[in-house]
């Protein structure tokens, strides 16, 4: 089998996955926390997990995308949205790769972060003030908003994990160290979530449940990994109270990209959650590879990386 079967065959196996674990799923300023629309931020947490990433599988990617938005359907099938102003899409593929629905953005738009919620695709755009809203089969236009601010990031929870919204809730991440909660309809602001000082440049996001979701150690059952751009580091976020619940080292990914070191725009963004599991897929802006990952204690991965009989 050729290695790019393999591949498909490996992602088809994860589509699986997903698609078993959506069946068994349910129904779908500084401030102390508090709820209600309120903003919540919390204390430093002084002891955040350490995590690397440990690769189990690459799969073929469109080096042609400015990767702003990555999102696992179920049945396997990506949706995957990109940026830079006249190159701005969004379009799904399916678990071999094949390119399926796709739609541009007009020319003077520069897309960023997807969500699906049920029927509704949402499309963030990054300094002009609008939201697309998109139907999630065709992915054809139905309507814009406007927002206040920049648009980066975008995930959505089917359960609230502030128990408030019955409806799911949006998360949407700006550039800074904030969390905007959203009405998945309206797409209205209900909230912000604020990770601790010194947290900032949170971009791509993925709403990650159930098991898996917290690969930490920890118990959490709703965690928001986060890009932070431009590093090659990646935060999981507790939604309810922006607590930093663990750090990731993705530099490796990087450092075996050619595409990485092209451009310095060419930074690692694209995080999808395979539900049922603790695997994650990443990727990058104008990278070729879809990487398959574990989040690992930091400290396994130095002691596999150390050479036999030596020390610290």
């Amino acid at each position: 089998m050729s290695n790019h079967a393999r591949r498909a065959v490996g992602l088809a196996a994860l589509a699986g996955a997903a698609a078993l674990a959506a069946g068994c799923a349910g129904p779908g300023g500084d401030a102390a926390p508090t709820t209600g629309g309120a903003t919540a931020r919390p204390g430093a947490d002084p002891d955040p997990a350490s995590l690397a990433v440990e690769v189990h599988d690459t799969h073929p990617f469109d080096a042609d995308s400015f990767t702003q938005g990555l999102e696992l359907e179920e049945g396997g099938t990506l949706l995957v949205g990109t940026g830079r102003e006249g190159e701005s899409r969004v379009y799904r593929r399916a678990p071999d790769g094949e390119e399926l629905e796709s739609a541009e953005l007009d020319d003077d738009l520069f897309g960023e972060g997807v969500a699906r919620v049920g029927d509704t695709v949402w499309q963030l755009t990054w300094r002009e003030g609008v939201v697309v809203e998109r139907d999630s089969e065709t992915l054809n236009e139905r309507a814009r908003h406007e927002i206040p601010g920049e648009g980066w990031g975008l995930c959505f929870f089917p359960e609230d994990p502030l128990g408030e919204e019955p409806g799911g809730v949006l998360y949407q991440s700006e550039g800074t160290g904030d969390l905007i909660r959203r009405d998945p309809e309206t797409f209205g602001e209900l909230g912000r979530v604020s990770a601790p000082a010194g947290v900032d440049g949170l971009n791509e996001l993925d709403c990650a449940t159930g098991e898996g979701a917290d690969p930490a150690g920890g118990d959490a059952d709703s965690v928001v990994w986060a890009n932070v751009f431009p590093t090659d580091e990646i935060l999981g976020l507790d939604p309810a109270t922006g607590e930093v619940l663990a750090t990731v080292d993705a530099a490796e990914l990087a450092a075996g990209t050619p595409a990485a070191g092209e451009d310095p725009d060419h930074v690692l963004n694209g995080i999808a959650h395979v539900p049922g599991t603790g695997r994650f897929l990443l990727s990058g802006k104008k990278w070729p590879v879809l990487y398959e990952v574990e989040f690992v204690p930091a400290a396994e991965r130095e002691t596999a990386s150390r050479p036999a009989g030596a020390g610290r």
